[in-house]
């Protein structure tokens, strides 16, 4: 049962047919020329242990152990205590045509197993190999040169990339190389795109071959400290673990370094020592509002001395902002009609101006394009047979709220 419904999810893979094949008949016909044979035998009462151990080269005492209490297929009939090796020898003789069928059944359903092998693409078996290679990744200066904005951000990321690449090359030729500190502060507003600058550059330094993985690993306080003495250095620990050979990225920061704080202190020490332990495969990337992470910078002299690289990412402009809406709303295929779009403009700059302090940037535009598709998504549902247009185009009336309309 298990390897036809194997057979069945095999060809559903493949595209094959879920009809019977020549060669699912001839593995039907000798599945029952089997069955036939054993429904003969049913209330035979004999030993299998001599037949079954001359097929499979088993043990026959042990054959017979396992199968004193068990019945035949079907019949309900007990197979008798262990015979002798005289009774076991006389059993096999006396069904020599069964030794031979099941065997000769063997060798068949072996040959067929390859020959359905040789008919299954790799990619249809567990574990196999994808029929196609995948899309080589993009490079990440590529990813870089794609983010909208942040053209300073872009040409500090640039200029370290050149000078840790260039030490790199000097190391490798045996040359002496400028002690440099991979580990950075980024700085700003909320929305402004650092966890995405610190993940294209995780992949950066994996380019250049000063990271083994790559990979970024996110976390902020609640992922670091936990709430009783001792359990926050097991914590930070774990989180380091994950991250090794690539990016630890630590969001808001600074509220590891509250005053009398023993757990966030204890993080930061974890933290430190991970990164002297681990200097040649570990980078850190600590993150938040720019006055709060100069005073955590400040507030330890081994983060001093570990931080000396800072990138600050400014506030994106309404122009920007609107840049970043379509961009979604690309990704996403939907299309603004040219109302649509000045009121996309006109939702930001209010949004800007309710918040100018807590104003979350991206971030805010992506709450925004969510609740333009949604009012989108009711106008669309209360239609009879929206068409492929309905779906796809966004009015005015999505993105204005009521009060705004004209």
């Amino acid at each position: 049962m298990e390897d036809r419904q194997w057979d069945g999810r095999r060809r559903a893979a493949c595209g094959m047919p879920k009809g019977d094949t020549a060669m699912d008949k001839k593995k039907k016909n000798l599945s029952g020329e089997i069955e036939e044979q054993l429904r003969k035998l049913e209330h035979r009462n004999f030993s299998i242990g001599g037949t079954f151990s001359d097929l499979f080269g088993g043990d026959t005492e042990q054959a017979d152990r396992g199968n004193t209490s068990a019945t035949l297929a079907g019949s309900g009939s007990p197979v008798p205590d262990k015979k002798s090796s005289a009774d076991e020898k006389q059993s096999a003789d006396a069904y020599p045509d069964v030794a031979a069928m099941l065997s000769r059944a063997l060798d068949e359903q072996k040959i067929l197993g390859k020959k359905l092998a040789e008919e299954v693409p790799p990619e249809a078996v567990p574990g196999g190999e994808p029929a196609a290679a995948a899309e080589p990744e993009e490079d990440p200066l590529e990813q870089l040169d794609s983010l909208i904005g942040l053209e300073e951000v872009k040409r500090d990321v640039k200029e370290l990339t050149s000078f840790v690449r260039i030490q790199k090359m000097r190391k490798d030729q045996g040359l002496k190389t400028v002690p440099v500190s991979l580990h950075l502060v980024f700085t700003g507003n909320p929305g402004t795109g650092k966890t995405t600058v610190a993940r294209i550059l995780a992949k950066i330094y994996k380019k250049i071959g000063v990271l083994s993985k790559g990979q970024l690993v996110e976390t902020d306080r609640a992922g670091l400290v936990a709430g009783y003495v001792g359990q926050t250095a097991i914590k930070t620990t774990e989180q380091i673990r994950k991250a090794l050979g690539g990016v630890l990225f630590i969001d808001e920061a600074y509220t590891l370094s509250a005053k009398d704080d023993a757990f966030g202190q204890e993080a930061i020490d974890t933290i430190l020592k991970a990164m002297e332990d681990h200097r040649d495969d570990f980078v850190v990337i600590v993150a938040g509002y720019t006055d709060l992470m100069e005073d955590f910078i400040d507030s330890n002299p081994g983060l001093r001395s570990r931080f000396n690289k800072y990138i600050e990412f400014p506030d994106y402009t309404v122009d920007e902002l609107v840049e970043i809406f379509l961009m979604n709303c690309r990704k996403y295929e939907y299309l603004l009609d040219d109302d649509a779009k000045k009121h996309v403009r006109e939702q930001i700059v209010l949004r800007k101006m309710r918040s100018p302090e807590n104003f979350a940037n991206a971030r805010e535009v992506r709450n925004l394009f969510e609740d333009v598709i949604t009012r989108q998504a009711q106008r669309v549902a209360a239609m009879e047979k929206p068409t492929h247009e309905d779906m796809t185009r966004i009015l005015a009336a999505d993105v204005a709220e009521r009060r705004d309309m004209p």
